[in-house]
């Protein structure tokens, strides 16, 4: 077993898990989503994304940059919510937010399927 591809199976998934998490219940409602759960999502995929700068293959370009699509896309949802906070979200804004959130995740399961197809064909020496 690679400690190493351990590690980084472990970081892709658990940044997929929290974004979802993120994600999930009604769009407009603030009291479903919950900030230190989209920071927790912005922090795992930030550690995601530095794992994925040693890969020199094909497929580690398309893992960073799917990586690189949701932090970005998690920082766009953090910095929208940090901003509309000091006067109480609303509906709208916390569609936004969620929906930049969203966004991160479906790039998240892109990640998550290139992670398992590169598993799948994975030959023994």
């Amino acid at each position: 077993m690679n400690l190493e591809k351990v590690i980084f199976g472990f970081f892709v998934v658990l940044a997929a898990t929290l974004n979802f998490g993120f994600v999930i219940g009604d769009i407009a409602d603030p009291e479903l989503h919950h900030p230190y759960e989209l920071f927790a999502a912005i922090v795992v995929n930030l550690i995601a994304t530095v794992l994925k700068f040693g890969d020199r293959t094909q497929l580690g370009a398309v893992h960073l940059a799917t990586s690189l699509v949701a932090s970005l896309q998690l920082i766009a949802a953090g910095i929208v919510w940090a901003l509309v906070q000091g006067g109480g979200i609303t509906a709208g804004e916390m569609s936004s937010v969620v929906s930049l959130a969203a966004g991160a995740l479906l790039a998240n399961v892109v990640s998550v399927v290139l992670l398992i197809a590169e598993t799948i064909s994975f030959q023994r020496r």
